[in-house]
């Protein structure tokens, strides 16, 4: 199940001040993770391929630590650079959008925009396709 919290609940989440004029968010460093944790929560997530993915996090939950691999993502994974699943990339669209990319795979250095996205480009924060 995916799931969206409403605008309405995060804003309730959100300090918000005015200075000079300017509406302004003023959140402590932890008020800020809680509500990408909250966020988090409806994100799609491969349990399967998570636990694939990082053997140490299927160990974290085969001991006890993590009562699942989503729980481990959504409370520190996320914060570590973990993706939450392996991610589908519009291969046209990306590479277009990232012609060094496409000049990798002409050069054989890349083999394909999925590839370059999933173990590089989500880090770098290109988009996979066009939302």
């Amino acid at each position: 199940m995916y799931f969206v919290p409403s605008f309405k609940t995060l804003r309730g989440r959100l300090s918000i001040v005015k200075i000079n004029g300017s509406v302004r968010v003023n959140n402590t460093y932890d008020d800020f993770v809680e509500i990408v944790k909250l966020l988090l929560r409806g994100t799609a997530f491969d349990e399967k391929w998570y636990i694939e993915k990082y053997p140490d996090v299927a160990e974290a939950v085969r001991t006890g630590a993590f009562k699942t691999g989503r729980q481990h993502f959504i409370d520190v994974g996320y914060f570590e650079g973990r993706r939450p699943r392996e991610f589908e990339v519009d291969e046209k669209w990306y590479l277009q959008t990232n012609p060094d990319v496409a000049e990798g795979i002409a050069k054989g250095e890349i083999k394909s925009a999925h590839e370059h996205f999933n173990d590089h480009g989500y880090e770098e924060g290109r988009l996979p396709a066009e939302l």
